[in-house]
């Protein structure tokens, strides 16, 4: 794909971002787009929010880790894109639906703090568990520019791994000696239980997955900084939300993130 039209595709994924509309599959219009042509897309997206909203970089993430994910989306490999300072909002946040989303999912996460870069290739688990300050319960809600989520993987890549927002609850510092694939969620909407899903949902281990996201950035000579928050996939199937609601999770013996649409 030539940089013309990266760059016209890029702007248009900002523009309805920013306008709350959606927009036909860049792969039924562009069917030899690739998943580096995306990835070059998403950065122009990026780019518009950086340059023309002085946003900034704070994190990376992760999605369509977990097979219940994929098999709900129908994208079978994982997607990863930025994380903005205008995308986080703290534990207990109220969030605006209406002129803010388009069409809402809420995942429940586990995310990290580092302290110390992330360069692949050739990151391992030992470097990711050593390269973490801490990790946090956390609600993404995920919120695609693409028709009804028809997406497939170079969609969803473009659209910068169809992020939204995400909300973070309370710092847990790492633990050498913790379980990551056995760490529970319960996640609760309107105050009735909702689903459950544990660290091996994402790629085995949410330390595996992290490790996926440092070396796949790495082909691109794009690290994961010290300082930065890295969110590592949905452990439970994705959940429709609308104003009104409320979403909790436990992140069992450790923390809890809360969020409210309003």
């Amino acid at each position: 794909m030539n940089k013309e039209k990266i760059t016209e595709l890029g702007n248009e994924l900002y523009l309805a971002m920013r306008a709350n509309k959606t927009l036909q599959p860049l792969t039924e219009r562009e069917p030899e787009i690739t998943i580096e042509d995306a990835y070059h897309i998403s950065r122009v997206m990026l780019d518009a929010r950086l340059e023309g909203d002085g946003e900034r970089v704070i994190g990376k993430k992760i999605g369509v880790t977990s097979s219940v994910v994929q098999e709900m989306l129908g994208v079978y490999q994982p997607d990863f894109g930025f994380l903005t300072d205008a995308m986080e909002y703290p534990n207990n946040a109220s969030i605006k639906i209406d002129g803010n989303m388009i069409q809402p999912l809420a995942e429940a996460e586990i995310a990290f703090r580092l302290k110390a870069d992330l360069i692949g290739p050739g990151i391992t688990e030992a470097d990711v568990l050593s390269a973490s300050e801490s990790i946090m319960p956390c609600f993404e809600i995920v919120d695609s520019r693409i028709d009804d989520w028809k997406v497939k993987i170079q969609d969803t890549v473009a659209d910068n791994a169809s992020c939204g927002v995400y909300v973070l609850g309370e710092d847990i510092a790492v633990n050498k000696e913790t379980d990551f694939p056995a760490l529970d969620v319960k996640v609760y909407k309107n105050g009735e239980f909702l689903s459950e899903g544990k660290g091996r949902a994402v790629q085995g281990n949410p330390l595996t997955a992290v490790a996926w996201l440092a070396n796949t950035l790495g082909e691109f000579g794009i690290p994961l900084k010290a300082g930065e928050t890295i969110l590592s996939g949905s452990v439970v199937p994705m959940e429709k939300v609308k104003a009104g609601d409320e979403m909790h999770m436990e992140l069992t013996g450790l923390g809890s993130a809360t969020v409210r649409f309003v």
